[in-house]
């Protein structure tokens, strides 16, 4: 048994066609599938059942694939210790960042970090809160960007930056001065259209009206609208369907137009702590700083609000429909 042998095998499991599993791994075919099965004859087992279109895994196959999972991730972890003995800033590093911070907090460092560490093999997904944590516990992802505080066993998580929330609130409907402040006690939820469930921003705007009592005037509506984007709800804004809250660093790509349309919170200002999350096993601290050091920086300079008060990213209560 290899360790390559068992990278082929996951990678086998994971698309179900040796052509495939090849092509990801960088071999041929025939050399990967020779591999398998001679580590099928070794176990005197079939790991997956070639019968079956797509290739399936067998019973005692699962178990396998299972315990070869542990055992790359742990070979990976070597490597990465030796690379943080040495200080070497490189190889392969997964990150999960929330859609809500990707659009904006990515084309402002990715660059420069890429040409600052050109040794790191940086692969990034978006993913939902939810998947960042599962997938930090089970080892899979190294670091995930996402808002905080979460308070979650075993991970570590470490400020960047505070964002504010900011309105958007199209001036001819709710008859406001071009930049007007508002306070929180102002919102209506009837009125705000939000994101769909799963985003955590969602769940941040609905803590912000649940401390203030916004949510006793969300009876008799007429309609209910939810997006996965912050440019749906601005359209809807602008044709009068409601009002919308956004992160401070999407509105900066607005247009002047629609700039007009935006309003700041007297302070203290609702806003969203995001950090950088990873276990606190992780092994590729070396990267962590570099990356962590190249977004704060970057951010700095962007963000200079006071007096915030930071929103909790986990919806405190259940909302009744």
């Amino acid at each position: 048994m290899t360790i390559v042998q068992f990278q082929y095998i996951l990678a086998v499991a994971q698309y179900k066609n040796f052509s495939i599993a090849a092509e990801k791994c960088f071999v041929t075919q025939p050399t990967l599938s020779m591999q398998v099965q001679r580590l099928e004859e070794e176990l005197d087992v079939l790991i997956f059942d070639r019968a079956k279109k797509p290739i399936r895994v067998t019973e005692i196959g699962e178990k396998i694939l299972k315990q070869a999972e542990s055992i790359v991730n742990e070979s990976e972890r070597i490597k990465s210790l030796i690379a943080q003995h040495k200080g070497f800033i490189g190889g392969r590093f997964r990150l999960g960042i929330i859609p809500t911070v990707a659009p904006t907090l990515l084309p402002m460092f990715l660059n420069n970090f890429t040409r600052k560490y050109p040794k790191v093999e940086l692969k990034v997904e978006e993913m939902t809160t939810r998947e960042c944590i599962r997938e930090l516990n089970e080892g899979s992802l190294d670091v995930a960007i996402v808002a905080t505080p979460l308070g979650e066993k075993n991970l570590i998580e470490r400020p960047l930056y505070d964002e504010p929330f900011v309105a958007y609130i199209p001036n001819a409907k709710y008859h406001l001065e071009e930049n007007q402040k508002i306070q929180v006690s102002d919102l209506n939820i009837k009125d705000i259209l939000m994101l769909q469930d799963g985003h955590c921003f969602r769940e941040s705007v609905l803590n912000i009206c649940q401390e203030n009592g916004a949510l006793d005037k969300a009876k008799n509506n007429t309609i209910e609208i939810k997006s996965g984007s912050f440019e749906t709800l601005i359209k809807l804004a602008n044709e009068g369907m409601g009002m919308t809250l956004l992160p401070y660093l999407h509105t900066l790509d607005l247009n002047e137009a629609e700039k007009k349309n935006l309003h700041y919170f007297q302070e203290p200002s609702p806003a969203r702590e995001i950090s950088i999350l990873y276990h606190s096993n992780e092994l590729k601290i070396n990267i962590i700083e570099a990356l962590y050091s190249v977004i704060s920086g970057v951010v700095r300079g962007a963000i200079t609000f006071e007096n915030l008060n930071i929103i909790d990213p986990i919806l405190k209560k259940k909302i009744k429909k």
